[in-house]
């Protein structure tokens, strides 16, 4: 660092000095006749660049003393649930990786923006981040915008965590994107299964958009030809109140179950307007059917509610209890699978750094790719995890259901991947 320092003062100094001989030669050859006033403009103008080069030495310097991270979340708008909780795992992770130490001996230097759950601001924020300096970006976690503003984390090269579920997402051929919970292609197989186990038709509410449309494809595509079979298709839009006109299709269609995929606030909405109709029949979902939110909002409604989750505050886990307490302790509330994701996310970059031995964007990619994480050695990561070639993760993960208004794990599944 002080050979950097002496270069670019030494390139202060050349620079004055050319400066003061071009001085000299402008005043002589057009003898100017104020030559005082002319000098000190050009002190003034020498003193003003040398002022920004040594901040920008300073923030050199600065910059190779950190890790520093951008956190691109949705703390308004639809997704304002599932961002704010993946933000405040992100910010109680950085505190604890920083009291111990950092990364390679450097602190973490973090911020947060909101996207405002718009793809568009999602973009022109990663580009920033970009701009800033920044070697890894966490968020968005909403599929439709890490969809558009991964797009900038590439043309860059900086690795791109997401809590993004759509299968789409690592499909595109990006090798700077990972997950930081189960894609669909690797969740929906699990519970797939469970479905063909419990009913023989099926009525599917979807939210339209990009989560929802890949959600209903890919289970869609797994139960052809299974035992279970689709009789309703019903489609809902985000942020949508009234749910009675869903429910009373799936209820025409006499289905053995519902498989109800929406976001957080949607699926308390529509629990409960299942329970106003009366619906008695088995309600089975994803993460986002069963998570700390839905049950507050829905209330006895989520009761009975059954899905498959990568992740829970509930699972028989010693890490992962102790993650909970933590939480809590820091945000006086329980976290969902979101506050898991962000945590867990930079405990794997921490994980990547330290392989690669550098900070350094695209060795930390190059890293991950391939990678897998013990949680003996990473307990931040909670349970072991493994990273595939295209940025998708497998690990255990709980079939849950809702009994007086908590998720109960009744299940835990294998890895994917475990033979």
């Amino acid at each position: 660092m002080r050979s950097l320092f002496a270069h670019e003062c030494t390139l202060i100094a050349q620079t004055t000095s050319i400066f003061s001989s071009r001085e000299r030669f402008a005043i002589k050859f057009q003898g100017f006749n104020h030559k005082e006033e002319t000098s000190m403009k050009k002190r003034s103008a020498l003193k003003a660049i040398a002022a920004a080069t040594i901040l920008a030495l300073t923030g050199i310097a600065h910059a190779q003393q950190t890790v520093k991270i951008a956190n691109i979340v949705e703390l308004s708008g639809p997704g304002t649930t599932a961002g704010t909780l993946f933000k405040n795992g992100v910010e109680l992770a950085v505190k604890e990786i920083n009291s111990a130490g950092g990364i390679l001996g450097k602190k973490i230097e973090s911020y947060t923006v909101d996207t405002q759950t718009n793809p568009g601001v999602a973009k022109g924020l990663t580009q920033k981040a970009v701009d800033d300096g920044v070697v890894a970006i966490f968020g968005p976690v909403y599929s439709g915008s890490i969809m558009v503003s991964m797009a900038e984390s590439k043309r860059a090269g900086i690795p791109n965590f997401t809590g993004g579920e759509a299968a789409a997402i690592t499909m595109q051929g990006n090798p700077y994107v990972f997950r930081t919970s189960f894609g669909q292609s690797t969740a929906f197989p699990k519970l797939a299964k469970y479905i063909n186990a419990k009913a023989k038709t099926l009525a599917v509410i979807y939210v339209n958009n990009d989560f929802g449309k890949g959600g209903r494809d890919t289970m869609t595509k797994i139960l052809d030809g299974s035992p279970t079979k689709i009789v309703a298709d019903i489609s809902t839009d985000a942020g949508q109140v009234d749910f009675s006109s869903a429910v009373l299709k799936a209820k025409q269609s006499n289905a053995d179950a519902i498989f109800a995929y929406t976001n957080e606030e949607e699926s308390a909405r529509l629990l409960r307007e299942l329970k106003k109709q009366g619906w008695n029949k088995p309600v089975i979902g994803e993460t986002t059917l069963t998570g700390q939110k839905v049950i507050e909002l829905a209330g006895d409604a989520a009761n009975g509610a059954i899905a498959h989750v990568g992740l829970t505050v509930d699972a028989p886990n010693p890490e992962m209890l102790k993650f909970k307490a933590k939480y809590y302790q820091a945000y006086g509330s329980i976290s969902d699978h979101n506050g898991i994701k962000g945590y867990t996310g930079v405990y794997a970059l921490k994980a990547a750094i330290e392989k690669a031995g550098k900070v350094d964007p695209k060795a930390i990619t190059q890293a991950l790719h391939g990678l897998t994480i013990s949680a003996k050695k990473y307990p931040g990561v909670i349970m072991d995890v493994s990273f595939d070639d295209k940025g998708d993760i497998d690990r255990e993960s709980f079939m849950v259901e809702v009994k007086n208004g908590r998720q109960v794990v009744v299940d835990t599944l294998p890895p994917l991947g475990k033979k």
